[in-house]
């Protein structure tokens, strides 16, 4: 299985719980410039060869980027020293996921587009519908699914429900609970507002996935997601009509 965002993340911090090695990391982050192997070694008071080794792991983590270059600029004889700078990688680990920074850029969006004839809950339900809407195109356009009926269609969601941490289960072939809420515990503080922009961007992404036969609906349950993913209304009143 192809690791997630949460695996490489965990895999990072473990890098990071070493001692010397989390303080190099610090130094060469708030140096602002390439650090060499020396400074490095020099910033912590261990061997330049212990610090190679404590630096090649933060490479191969991808917190940390190597290269060769001569400090100041000035081009010297024999070979140019190995330097080390930040990568722009992020750590986030929480289990179960939480996705706040979803929740803030979707209000921020909601705040910079309301329109005269919108209040703010309104607004911050139709960019939670567009964004998710963006995603099920997108994801339409790199998959090229066909036709998706209701099974075919939640085999299909349950991609981006994991990479999003909502932890999806399938009950029935036709019915997808999600046991994780990634907006816990803010869900809590305003869930009308909160629940609501969940059900609008899950609702979008079925959208534009074109995933038929299925809407998300609000099914609150203590300890998971308030949203729950089954059969359309119309697909139920048919069913019940041929029984």
């Amino acid at each position: 299985m192809p690791a997630t965002a949460t695996d490489n993340a965990i895999d990072s911090v473990s890098v990071l719980s070493e001692d010397s090695r989390r303080r190099m990391f610090t130094f060469i982050r708030r140096a602002r410039r390439a650090v060499t192997r020396d400074e490095a070694a020099a910033s912590v008071g261990i061997s330049r060869k212990l610090a190679a080794f404590h630096l090649d792991k933060l490479v191969d983590a991808g917190l940390l980027r190597a290269r060769y270059e001569t400090p100041g600029g000035i081009r010297k004889v024999g070979r140019q020293p190995k330097v080390y700078e930040p990568t722009d990688a992020q750590i986030i680990v929480s289990i179960p996921d939480r996705r706040h920074e979803l929740l803030a850029d979707l209000l921020l969006d909601a705040v910079l587009t309301e329109g005269a004839d919108e209040n703010a809950a309104q607004a911050a339900m139709r960019t939670a519908e567009q964004r998710g809407r963006l995603l099920g195109e997108a994801a339409r356009v790199e998959t090229r699914p066909g036709r998706l009926g209701p099974e075919r269609g939640l085999t299909a969601c349950e991609r981006l429900l994991d990479r999003y941490g909502y932890e999806p289960v399938r009950e029935t072939p036709t019915r997808l609970r999600l046991r994780n809420c990634p907006f816990h515990p803010l869900a809590a503080k305003a869930p009308d507002l909160v629940c609501g922009m969940n059900q609008a961007f899950l609702s979008g992404y079925l959208s534009g996935l074109q995933v038929n036969g299925v809407q998300a609906v609000l099914a609150p349950e203590p300890g998971e997601c308030c949203v729950r993913l089954g059969p359309s209304d119309t697909d139920r009143e048919e069913q019940n009509h041929s029984h």
